[in-house]
């Protein structure tokens, strides 16, 4: 028996502002096979070394860069976990987002010296601009970017996002 989840109805029931899809392990199906692939075994939850992955909405598996250590080692351990084939076979790019930069909340275009992303960039996807006569400005480079989410938690202000 195959299921079928209306994913727009389900965006209803959420607590946001704005409907958008969670995001999901590293190198997992496209969305609306994913839903009818997991039986919520949690097995991926339990196998990631980072606990990042969480029991989300409708006990589906989601990340949240909030947890645990922040960041996705791409080890695919959830992906190996998994007894549902809810994922794929490893792809270049893990997930289907990127980060992204709120300039108005961002402290450095406030003119406040912050460098908090950078830092946490392993993979240099964020580089500081100089600025002449101002604060540096943080350049994410969206090739080098693997979607890692070290630089989502440490943010001080939640200027960095998901975006699809």
């Amino acid at each position: 028996m195959t299921r079928q989840t209306d994913l727009s109805r389900r965006a209803l029931f959420r607590a946001k502002s704005k409907a958008s899809l969670p995001v999901r392990p590293p190198h997992t199906l496209p969305e609306s096979q994913f839903i009818d692939a997991c039986t919520r075994c949690e097995k991926c939850i339990t196998a990631c070394p980072t606990d990042i992955i969480v029991k989300g909405s409708g006990g589906f598996p989601e990340i949240d860069f909030a947890q645990g250590e922040g960041l996705c080692e791409l080890c695919e351990k959830c992906a190996d976990a998994c007894p549902d084939n809810a994922f794929e076979e490893v792809r270049e790019s893990p997930w289907p987002w990127h980060i992204a930069l709120d300039e108005q909340t961002c402290l450095a275009h406030k003119g406040i010296t912050c460098r908090t992303c950078a830092e946490q960039c392993d993979q240099g996807a964020i580089r500081i601009r100089p600025q002449l006569g101002g604060v540096f400005i943080p350049n994410f480079s969206l090739d080098a970017c693997n979607g890692c989410g070290a630089c989502l938690a440490p943010c001080p202000v939640d200027a960095i996002s998901i975006k699809r």
